[in-house]
């Protein structure tokens, strides 16, 4: 019987367990006690998750300077632009920027967000000349901005005072703003360097009202100092959709988000798009912003453009809210039927390469290129690739410019920006341009260098990682007892979040007896079983099969799941979410 997830059979294997130095409360539930071990949290000051607990925004390199500057430009009634991502991360960066602004007194605040069809990514000289409609006097970039040395140059030149805050590594030359905001550039000594976008004009916000105070601002204008926490469920949204590292300063960020959200004070866009999702704001988890919130906003900027999502996000009306959020939902729909083709097309590709008749004879990089590919959707599409494949996947569409732009997304111990910096060392002709992180990353090259593009980087992949890194593992917190397969655990679990890229949501396994089994929605497999040798029968699902045949013969399997709620006309029942089974 084959593996129903990818058509691999994945090593199954039991995460490791940090016991040095080991002071969680005794009080702790042993499950929980585990699956935190296993991720290295071994005191109680690592669950803490108050805003008190929060790293000070003091050791941010460059926020003082933009903090005066903005200071200065709310005083003056300066005219502020927010040039903003056209991502989540971007969207929810700039409503943040937008609403606190306004409510600590700017007069004039507006935003614009590059069409990534025309203008491409960040603070470029075409964006310049654009945001000049709106005679700006500074320009606060969000989300982007640390590559962007000429639109930088460009607008310093006509007088226009820029302000950059982003969290993406930053190049070799760094843009001549007049103040930089990054944990990622060099100098800052702020101790976590996996703030989303979201994160750091936040932490702006938060340095800028400080300083307000202490010049009496609030006082002498007559303005209700703002509440500045209002906002944690963008800063949960952005932090979540941009899959940025889980540390604890992150989590203590997304689980005051996802309190509010749930204590239903979150703003109506927000809202209006877990509604529309089938979604109830009362439990809204991690799962629910990454999968449900986050693609309907990314859609705007996938396909149309990301203003109709800040929009959304800007909206206090709820009726303005859900008509946004309708119309992001149809684009969202538009972007799953392109993405569907598109991966398609690419496993097509895939599988007219005789020259591998295994997996394990592929390329350790993997790129990817049609000209009737839709630039916006290939973000995702290299995800999907990358999932299914374990490598590091690059996905190339045309561009406007005559190019083709790739996004690339790695796996873990492949660090995807590294290997293109390598690339650039070695082979100086072969990128016009690049920029991004660990795992995710954009570039830009001739089409007609595709094939010598991928060739080298499958080389340069080799020159990075080994064998064992491509491998399919599975990590697991190992198995549950039958008594432990009920609501109360899988309540614990919920609550003992946030999970997230670097704090896996626990997964286990073990062995099971199938009850019943058969296939909905075309292709998702729904099973009852039991577990072996046991006597309670519960509820099973794996979404989106590859492989839907032979699902009769199954009888014994074992399972890699999640311990779900399920909730439906108002009765609660555990539910194991499959991520993979094989007969045994």
């Amino acid at each position: 019987m084959s593996d129903f997830s990818d058509g691999t059979a994945p090593q199954i294997i039991r995460r490791p367990l940090h016991e040095q130095h080991n002071t969680l409360p005794t009080e702790l539930h042993p499950i929980l006690r585990r699956i935190y071990l296993a991720r290295q949290v071994t005191d109680a000051q690592q669950l803490e998750r108050s805003l008190h607990s929060l790293l000070p925004y003091h050791q941010l390199k460059g926020i003082d300077t933009a903090v005066r500057l903005l200071a200065h430009a709310i005083a003056t009634h300066q005219r502020i632009v927010i040039v903003a991502d056209f991502d989540a991360d971007g969207a929810t960066s700039c409503t943040i920027a937008v609403r606190a602004l306004r409510a600590m007194g700017a007069s004039h605040v507006d935003f614009i967000v590059p069409n990534r069809f025309e203008y491409g990514y960040g603070l470029t000289p075409e964006i310049v000349t654009t945001v000049l409609a709106k005679s700006p006097d500074v320009i606060v970039t969000v989300d982007n901005g640390i590559s962007s040395v000429d639109g930088v140059a460009a607008a310093t030149q006509l007088g226009m005072t820029v302000i950059v805050t982003d969290h993406h590594l930053p190049g070799k030359i760094l843009p001549n703003a007049d103040a930089i905001v990054n944990p990622n550039q060099p100098g800052c000594n702020f101790p976590s360097k996996h703030l989303a976008g979201v994160g750091v004009i936040f932490y702006v916000m938060l340095a800028l009202r400080a300083y307000l105070r202490e010049q009496h601002w609030f006082t002498q204008q007559g303005i209700t100092e703002p509440v500045l926490a209002n906002l944690l469920d963008l800063v949960a949204l952005g932090t979540v959709a941009d899959v940025v590292t889980l540390d604890h300063n992150n989590r203590i960020l997304v689980s005051q988000g996802l309190a509010r959200i749930r204590a239903q004070q979150s703003c109506p866009g927000i809202v209006a798009l877990l509604n529309i999702a089938g979604r109830q704001a009362v439990t809204t988890s991690t799962m629910d912003l990454g999968f449900c919130v986050a693609p309907r906003l990314n859609a705007a900027g996938r396909l149309d453009d990301m203003s109709v999502g800040i929009n959304c996000l800007l909206s206090d009306s709820g009726d303005s809210a859900a008509h946004y959020a309708s119309t992001l939902d149809k684009l969202n729909q538009e972007r799953r039927a392109i993405e569907a083709t598109m991966r398609d097309e690419a496993m097509q590709y895939l599988q007219q390469l005789n020259q591998y008749s295994t997996q394990s004879e592929l390329p350790y990089g993997l790129c990817f290129y049609d000209p009737n590919w839709h630039e916006g959707v290939i973000g995702i599409v290299a995800g999907r690739m990358k999932d299914r494949l374990h490598r590091p996947v690059i996905v190339f569409a045309p561009s406007r410019d005559g190019n083709i732009k790739g996004s690339a997304r790695s796996i873990p111990g492949l660090h995807i920006r590294d290997v293109l910096d390598s690339m650039a060392a070695q082979h100086p002709h072969l990128l016009t341009k690049f920029g991004g992180h660990a795992m995710a990353a954009g570039l830009t090259l001739r089409a007609t260098d595709f094939a010598e593009f991928s060739r080298v980087f499958d080389a340069v992949v080799r020159q990075h990682i080994g064998e064992e890194e491509i491998q399919h593992i599975l990590m697991t917190d190992g198995d549950l007892a039958e008594g432990d397969l009920d609501l109360r655990v899988a309540e614990i679990l919920r609550q003992a979040g946030p999970w997230g890229q670097g704090f896996p949501e626990p997964r286990f396994d073990g062995i099971f007896d199938v009850v019943t089994a058969r296939i909905v929605g075309e292709r998702h497999l729904k099973l009852t079983v039991r577990p072996s040798g046991g006597k309670k029968v519960m509820d099973a699902i794996q979404f989106n099969l590859h492989d839907i045949r032979g699902i009769e013969q199954l009888k014994r399997v074992k399972l890699v799941y999640r311990l779900d709620i399920n909730e439906y006309q108002g009765v609660r029942s555990t539910q194991l979410m499959v991520e993979h089974l094989h007969a045994v």
